[in-house]
């Protein structure tokens, strides 16, 4: 989905979302859980945990594939082969994986459709953004207006309307995550 701005080679090479550490599970990818028992028969040893709070949604689960206890120690996705890539058939490719770095976020905005200047104040509201993630060294090669361009050409409001049938693969906004590439308000 980022191919007009990322090289496939590039993102061949690196593999950087492919791997978690402790402190980043958050980013781990969220599948439908129609999708489970695919999964598991593609890979018998991967292990999953519920992901969000709708029950539809499962994310892999990693606490047993740490060695150490160190927090920077990195583990792999369950379906990443470190000399071909991803092994998942595109059909079960998780969206987040497909849209990484960019995540749907939850963020405050104002609510336009109800402010009225003239008899009320603005009311703020939470609204879903898609937020670029600053950790793909890829990314950080292409120009921000390239991404912006990119998310407004179609792909954030895809990437928003996904989100709003799944809701478990939306993220909080955090400092992390503030670099807005593209909002619907």
């Amino acid at each position: 989905m980022l191919s007009p701005i990322l090289a496939k080679s590039d993102c061949a090479a690196c593999k950087f979302c492919c791997s978690f550490r402790r402190t980043s599970l958050w980013e781990t990818p969220v599948f439908p859980a129609a999708d489970l028992p695919k999964l598991q028969s593609l890979n018998p040893e991967a292990r999953f945990r519920p992901a969000g709070s709708s029950g539809h949604s499962y994310t892999f689960d990693l606490s047993d594939a740490y060695k150490t206890t160190d927090p920077e120690e990195e583990a792999p996705c369950p379906f990443l082969d470190t000399t071909r890539g991803c092994t998942l058939p595109a059909e079960l490719k998780p969206f987040e994986c497909k849209i990484w770095p960019l995540r749907a976020v939850r963020t405050q905005g104002i609510n336009k459709s109800t402010t009225n200047l003239e008899t009320s104040p603005s009311t703020e509201t939470t609204q879903i953004s898609v937020a670029l993630t600053p950790t793909c060294p890829a990314i950080n090669k292409v120009p921000l207006k390239q991404v912006r361009e990119l998310a407004a050409s179609g792909l954030g409001q895809q990437i928003l309307d996904y989100a709003a049938e799944h809701p478990d693969i939306i993220k909080e906004a955090t400092p992390f995550l503030s670099n807005i590439v593209f909002s619907k308000y």
